[in-house]
């Protein structure tokens, strides 16, 4: 992966340098706050590529950080959703023992009281 990078990289320089090298014509340029009286439009064209490549790695970041964020909001709703499950699983699970516990305690005691009856 590295020297792909790498290798990726020297090409992108390369078509850089002959960007500047195939454009020599000098044009004047305005940059909104400033004006320039002489410019290479080969550097004209790689100084709005680099700028274009930037704002869309930023606007690419910013789009991926949206659907993460809602990749993980719908997991954690998934975990919220199983532990609920999970929760009256238990809280049933509880209640039934529970109404076991007191249907033995009433059977003891019709016991006990039929012995004392005895």
């Amino acid at each position: 992966m590295r020297y792909f990078l790498v290798a990726l990289l020297l090409v992108i320089f390369g078509y850089a340098l002959a960007l500047v090298l195939q454009n020599p014509a000098e044009l004047p340029v305005d940059l909104l706050f400033t004006q320039v009286p002489a410019m290479r439009l080969g550097l004209l064209l790689l100084l709005t590529l680099v700028l274009g490549v930037v704002l869309g790695l930023l606007v690419g970041v910013q789009i991926f950080r949206v659907f993460q964020n809602a990749w993980e909001i719908k997991r954690l709703r998934k975990d919220i959703d199983h532990l609920r499950k999970e929760q009256i699983q238990s809280a049933q699970l509880a209640a039934a023992e529970a109404a076991a516990s007191v249907r033995h305690e009433k059977t003891v005691m019709d016991v006990y009281a039929q012995d004392k009856k005895l």
